[in-house]
């Protein structure tokens, strides 16, 4: 490190700081800290260790994965550890494809999507999948008829995000769930932007699948989820060992699952309030922006946004 950076580094350590882009990441709050810390001092053995040191990795693995599903109102067997948002995306449209390639190759998304769910839907382009990019409204909102009339006989994903991680306008998720289990076709949504801004329960949202990152939910990077419906036919993402029951090898960070769990948790338990008090400061900006500058438009939905 050189003398500057390490002189920057000392600075910021005791300078006050304003930070505006919780929307990027977020920094890991001292709980959730405290939590991975514990795990690797104390708690640091390979899960799949048949003896004392991985029997505790696995117990505080599985009770990670368990009081995740629980926050979500899912069971915990449905509940899959993935090392970030995109590798939960990528294995949601991937694994479906590989899964359904002899039932059809139509997958339905959006022209808004994060780029892990575009760029996946692009690659698979390249391999001989078709699909569709729906368009949105001014306010950036997908109309859930768009999606009916775009199902096929040989659609076999629609993929539309729970809100959007630019402009913040949630989508009417639930609704478009009902459309595709009425069709038949599967439905994922990436909830990353949306899991601990607001409440995220992927059964009432008709979701058979939903994709998670801890970095926006004030746990460390490296660790996402991917909700998949118990039942629902998708390919391994890596093959190796049975770690995450055989859909997903190499040796699990358990610590970081500890800090995700943790994350939710505080998440849930301050949702309504943090709501509610975020709202109010967004809105007070939002107005003072438009009273003061002209010409200013607001981009997204008005109301059906994201309160960060």
């Amino acid at each position: 490190m050189n003398d500057q950076l390490e002189r920057q580094l000392k600075e910021a350590e005791h300078s006050p700081r304003v930070y505006f882009d919780h929307a990027a990441t977020t920094a890991p709050r001292p709980e959730v800290l405290d939590a991975v810390m514990k795990m690797l001092n104390h708690v640091f053995g390979n899960p799949s260790s048949f003896y004392k040191e991985g029997h505790k990795a696995s117990y505080m693995l599985e009770d990670a994965r368990s009081k995740i599903a629980s926050l979500l109102d899912v069971r915990s067997d449905e509940i899959f550890f993935t090392s970030c948002g995109t590798e939960s995306d990528n294995w949601a449209l991937k694994g479906m494809a590989l899964a359904s390639a002899s039932k059809g190759r139509h997958i339905i998304t959006s022209k808004i999507e994060h780029h892990a769910v575009l760029h996946t839907a692009e690659a698979l382009e390249k391999q001989g999948y078709e699909v569709t990019y729906l368009d949105v409204d001014r306010f950036g909102l997908i109309d859930p008829d768009d999606v009916e009339k775009a199902i096929r006989k040989d659609t076999i994903l629609v993929s539309i995000m729970t809100a959007n991680n630019e402009i913040g306008t949630i989508e009417p998720i639930s609704e478009i769930g009902a459309i595709c289990r009425k069709h038949g076709v599967p439905f994922h949504s990436d909830g990353v932007q949306a899991l601990g801004a607001i409440p995220i329960h992927p059964r009432e949202l008709n979701c058979d699948m939903m994709s998670f990152s801890g970095h926006k939910l004030y746990a460390p990077k490296g660790v996402g989820v991917l909700y998949k419906r118990k039942g629902l036919r998708l390919a391994n993402f890596m093959d190796g060992g049975a770690q995450e029951r055989g859909r997903r090898a190499g040796t699990e960070n358990v610590a970081y699952a500890v800090g995700f769990a943790k994350a939710l948790e505080l998440a849930v338990e301050t949702l309504e309030g943090e709501a509610e008090r975020q709202t109010r400061l967004r809105d007070r900006l939002i107005d003072g922006i438009i009273q003061r500058v002209p010409h200013t438009k607001l981009n997204g939905h008005p109301t059906k946004r994201l309160p960060n």
